[in-house]
């Protein structure tokens, strides 16, 4: 049985929750059902929200047409067209935002700005930040995505493009869509071969982070991990 969202107790209405406790602390289904505004009959907006992040992960919204999204049933095209101009919005926010260098000094700060790419994926996802000599973020850059091992990537990947933006050091992020960020065997193979390589080049990778919706691991807060013999 679904329940109407004005059936729901006040404060648990997406949009009240957004005044009581802040945007930022919504999930994805509760401000695409802001967006949205309504459901069907079947289904109250907040299912009709979780169908479409089922179906295209967040991570391909910035890549959806009108067809697509209109594919879910209690999304028409005049919804459709709303969250295609919201998403608009928030990528030219992002955009014009990322042209300013931003400082990221610690492994907290990084993983904060990083979650946000990758939240709900189902695959893991490599990404490398390079840095100037300021610990300033000079560019993110999706590597490959996949298991994290040495036999899927080259490093050279992740170094030329330090060579292209002139980086001075790299940190290398990935995820764990299990939520869970104990580094595997092969996380600690490659992340010890990764800062062999960034030696040789004079381009230090400085730390690698696994990321968690709501935890992290940062292999330079556990430098004493890739001294074990494996």
């Amino acid at each position: 049985m679904s329940y109407k969202i004005k059936e729901y107790p006040k404060e648990e209405r997406p949009r009240e929750r957004l005044k009581i406790i802040g945007r930022e602390n919504l999930t994805d289904k509760e401000i695409v059902a802001i967006i949205l505004k309504s459901g069907t009959k079947e289904k109250n907006v907040e299912e009709v929200s979780l169908e479409l992040l089922k179906k295209y992960s967040l991570i391909n919204f910035k890549e959806l047409t009108i067809e697509e999204i209109t594919s879910i049933k209690g999304i028409g095209e005049i919804k459709a067209i709303e969250l295609l101009a919201a998403i608009e919005l928030g990528k030219r926010i992002y955009l014009r935002d990322s042209k300013k260098l931003k400082k990221l000094e610690n492994a907290k700060k990084i993983w904060e700005d990083a979650k946000y790419l990758m939240n709900d994926l189902k695959q893991e996802y490599f990404y490398c930040y390079y840095f100037n000599n300021k610990q300033e973020l000079i560019k993110r850059k999706l590597i490959f995505i996949g298991t994290v091992n040495s036999t899927i990537t080259h490093p050279r990947e992740i170094f030329k493009e330090a060579y292209l933006t002139s980086a001075s050091t790299i940190v290398c992020l990935h995820n764990h869509p299990s939520n869970d960020t104990t580094p595997s065997k092969a996380d600690i193979i490659f992340t010890k071969e990764l800062m062999k390589i960034g030696k040789i080049q004079a381009i230090p990778v400085i730390d690698h982070i696994i990321v968690g919706e709501d935890n992290y691991y940062s292999f330079y807060e556990h430098q004493d991990i890739l001294n074990l013999q494996l």
